[in-house]
């Protein structure tokens, strides 16, 4: 193998170890919640046009030491309302991100940050700020206590 393939193979294997693994069905992160008794992080976002929404991601979800510290601490729920035709959602996911949102987002804010109990229940609410992950982590930890 040449050094060029080496390295693609590197990095595959790199974003795979340390990927963020969202959800996007409701019913199935209250599933994961109840069995690992663990809170959810339900995330409205627009991924391609809230530019608060791109920072979050790039500041905080995306880092290695939120995504180390999430796989062992939440249930990671992604409700996300692309405006590009490109990355447009299936009509099913779409229903579903809709109904998430007459629950959890009635003021329409993006990003919305909202950490639920294992069953749903609202513990807290908050958005994009300049921060760094484990200040990040420390505000949804504060709801959960």
């Amino acid at each position: 193998m040449n050094k060029i393939t080496i390295v693609i193979f590197f990095l595959i294997g790199l974003s795979t170890t340390y990927a963020q693994d969202w959800q996007t069905d409701f019913l199935k992160a209250k599933e994961i919640a109840s069995q690992e008794n663990k809170p959810i992080i339900l995330v409205f976002q627009g991924s391609d046009w809230c530019i608060p929404c791109m920072k979050l991601n790039k500041e905080v979800w995306n880092t290695n030491t939120f995504k180390e510290y999430a796989k062992e601490h939440y249930v990671m729920l992604q409700a996300d309302f692309p405006r590009k035709k490109k990355n447009k959602l299936s009509k099913e996911q779409q229903n579903t991100n809709a109904k998430l949102f007459e629950t959890y987002n009635k003021k329409g804010f993006f990003p919305l940050v909202v950490v639920l109990d294992k069953d749903g229940k609202v513990l807290g609410e908050t958005g994009y700020k300049k921060t760094t992950p484990v200040s990040y982590i420390d505000e949804l930890n504060a709801f959960i206590k």
